[in-house]
């Protein structure tokens, strides 16, 4: 029976919707941790925000930034779920458009 494609391994495995790391844990040269950690207690590290490593390349500092400390702000684990936030926040445009207002004859 042939494996299916997609499900956890092609996810979390390496590929274009794998790879995941976290962009929290900055290694040098603009490399990144694997995503995760051993244990909550016992970890130095701080609470991971993960991505897909090919996102991580793409986003900027300034975004990165925002993304983890929206992620670091929230109470983690409430009700034992995830807690998620989006990871690239889209601009919010003032208010409404112009229009272009036409008289009627």
């Amino acid at each position: 029976m042939a494996k299916p494609k997609g499900g956890l391994t092609a996810w979390f495995g390496k590929g274009p919707k794998g790879d995941w790391v976290d962009i929290g844990a900055p290694k040098k040269k603009g490399k990144f941790q694997a995503c995760g950690r051993k244990s909550a207690t016992g970890s130095k590290r701080k609470y991971p925000k993960c991505v897909p490593r090919s996102k991580a390349r793409s986003m900027s500092a300034s975004q990165i930034k925002s993304a983890v400390s929206r992620k670091r702000s929230k109470a983690q684990g409430v009700g034992g779920k995830p807690t998620n936030v989006k990871t690239i926040l889209k601009k919010k445009t003032s208010g409404r458009k112009s229009r272009n207002n036409k008289k009627k004859n």
